[in-house]
């Protein structure tokens, strides 16, 4: 098998084969709950624009996201598991632009499958991955702003690495250590209103959802994420 873990842009555009696409803060942690929430469909978008123009065509579609950790003006929430836990997202549409995680996507441009990843959902998309028999997989970790590397994404990485390969990790104290480390934001008091600190908790949930999320590919070239669930 071959089994890389590669990072931020350079990485999405190297990446071939089977390839997923983590963002544990925030982006695919976010899509998962959206999920969890009910959500019909959600459109991970790179381009801002795209994303305003999408919510214009479709005004009960909820706009998500941010760029530099904030939320962008005119969305209906942030990129926060728990801002969006407070919405009504039955059957809705979800329009989500990052600065990490759907850039991401939008740069695999090499990759035969695409997959979303964080740690709430990582054991679901491994067995996904198992169950694939897919012989080249690429794990991506989107870090900070893919623009730098971070310890939540590689651990991610190497935690689907190690249950694909029959291996172990210290999954809890390797967790708590991400306070200490690009988790220490979310308890920063000057950092709330980006980063509030219940999200630290909720994105670091391991293993909370038994579904993978993988993109759906359309003809109009505006792609979709779609909630696959694992028995």
């Amino acid at each position: 098998m071959n089994l890389r873990i590669l990072q931020l842009l350079e990485g999405a555009r190297a990446a071939t084969g089977t390839t997923v696409i983590i963002d544990v803060f925030r982006a695919f942690s976010v899509e998962a709950y959206f999920f969890s929430q009910g959500a019909r469909v959600i459109y991970p978008i790179g381009n801002s624009d795209l994303a305003y123009r999408l919510k214009r065509d479709d005004p009960s579609a909820i706009l998500a996201g941010e760029r530099g950790g904030k939320i962008m003006p005119g969305f209906d929430v942030g990129n926060s598991p728990s801002e969006l836990l407070k919405l009504d997202c039955a059957g809705k549409t979800v329009v989500h632009t990052t600065s990490a995680g759907t850039q991401g996507i939008a740069n695999a441009v090499n990759a035969e499958e695409i997959l979303g990843c964080s740690l709430v959902n990582a054991a679901a998309t491994a067995e996904y991955l198992r169950r694939s028999g897919s012989e080249d997989i690429s794990l991506v970790c989107m870090g900070l702003a893919a623009e730098e590397e971070t310890e939540e994404d590689t651990l991610c990485a190497r935690y689907i690495r190690a249950l694909l390969l029959g291996e172990t990790l210290d999954m809890p104290k390797e967790i708590e250590s991400l306070r200490y480390t690009s988790g220490a934001k979310f308890f920063d008091p000057a950092r709330q209103d980006a980063f509030p600190m219940p999200d630290f908790a909720l994105c670091t949930a391991l293993d909370r959802f038994p579904f993978a999320m993988r993109l759906k590919k359309q003809s109009d070239g505006i792609h979709r994420m779609e909630k696959i669930e694992i028995a």
